[in-house]
């Protein structure tokens, strides 16, 4: 899986799919706080397994925390990281799959690529993708080119 980059200075706005999210589906997107690390990387955990979980541990490490999560009622439906594996990378990132095609997933990214522009990058990598389209869709991410091998290709696997 190749790498992304994306541009943080002309971010979409996020701002009318998440009142739509909220008015329609009531799902809240914020950004998890420090007292939920348990319930949040347990969630993970289940859902996505144990590598995102370790880097879900490491985002409540940060100040503030560098994870958002959606919610619906006491219900975590989707999640996004930054600057957990690497600085100025976003992920991991995941929507339960019940819940996908609902823009959680679009929110979640544009709230962690701002959080980033926050912290004076002008762009951000995305390691590792998966859904390359979505990206390029969502934010108008590139392919790195040559980034086949990345941060992950010594990663220790499970015997």
């Amino acid at each position: 899986m190749k790498d992304m980059l994306v541009r943080l200075l002309e971010l979409p706005s996020g701002n009318a799919l998440e009142k739509q999210l909220l008015e329609k589906e009531k799902i809240v997107v914020r950004r998890a706080i420090p007292p939920e690390k348990h319930l949040v990387c347990d969630w993970v955990m289940q859902a996505f397994g144990a590598y995102w979980q370790s880097e879900v541990e490491v985002a409540f490490s940060r100040q503030p925390v560098s994870c958002w999560i959606a919610q619906r009622d006491n219900a975590i439906l989707g999640f996004a990281c930054y600057e957990s594996t690497a600085r100025n990378f976003f992920g991991p990132t995941g929507t339960l799959e019940s819940e996908r095609g609902k823009g959680i997933g679009k929110l979640l990214l544009l709230k962690s690529l701002e959080s980033m522009r926050e912290l004076g990058y002008a762009y951000a990598i995305i390691g590792g993708v998966g859904p390359a389209e979505f990206y390029e869709k969502a934010v108008g991410a590139k392919l790195i080119e040559g980034s086949e091998i990345s941060i992950y290709q010594h990663l220790l696997r499970k015997p």
